[in-house]
């Protein structure tokens, strides 16, 4: 035989009906008293809508660079290093800048020549953070000659002081010294061999990303 459910009480009825109305006032009481606290002490209200502004700016903006690179992956703008030993040291230097720019530094630009005081290429990244890098073309690759340290102390010398650079970088399609790279890690410059020369230009992340101890960025920027 079924069996039929067994209906509560009206005792029980009415101690759900006390527990509820008791649960509602202490939920109004705990709600005012908040309201209360958070009039009291107006700035931390304050202090977590700004918060919470800043979080909504910080996930539209990374949601903007994954488009950019998303954009950048679909445009295909990358190089292998057989295509990069083959230029010409001038166009060498357009490459860079041109890489640049596919990172979302819209105004890098080309500025080697003479005269150029070890800066080759200078450009703002989408952080607000100053590059100037020098570029090191070696017609033979890895075969070619070594960038030294003399090389390094040169951009050690202008990139900040005259160019006033956040991030000094000096690229090259070739080898490095040890003691260049030695150089380069105690003076804070970033060197970018032909190793990871060959990561940036295949397109896969963007040149502040591959570097260590960067500096910390100036200001966010749209990508849009």
């Amino acid at each position: 035989m079924r069996r039929r459910s067994r209906r509560p009480s009206r005792r029980q009825q009415q101690r759900d009906a006390q527990l509820l109305a008791y649960a509602a006032v202490a939920a109004v009481g705990i709600t005012a008293m908040v309201v209360n606290w958070l009039l009291t002490h107006w700035w931390v209200l304050i202090a977590l809508l700004v918060l919470a502004a800043l979080a909504g700016v910080g996930w539209l903006y990374h949601r903007q660079q994954r488009a950019h690179w998303d954009a950048v992956r679909s445009q295909g703008l990358r190089y292998d290093l057989a295509q990069l030993d083959a230029l010409h040291y001038t166009r060498f230097e357009d490459v860079i800048r041109e890489l640049m720019q596919r990172d979302g530094c819209r105004d890098a630009q080309r500025v080697g020549g003479r005269g150029d005081l070890g800066a080759d290429v200078k450009a703002t990244d989408p952080y607000g953070r100053r590059w100037v890098i020098q570029c090191k073309h070696r017609r033979n690759g890895a075969q070619g000659s070594a960038v030294g340290t003399p090389d390094l102390q040169v951009l050690n010398g202008t990139a900040r002081q005259v160019h006033g650079a956040d991030v000094a970088v000096i690229v090259t399609n070739g080898r490095v010294t040890g003691p260049a790279v030695a150089f380069a890690k105690q003076q804070r410059l970033h060197v970018v061999d032909r190793q990871a020369l060959a990561v940036w230009a295949s397109g896969t992340r963007p040149l502040w990303e591959l570097l260590r101890a960067v500096p910390p960025p100036r200001r966010p920027t749209s990508l849009s």
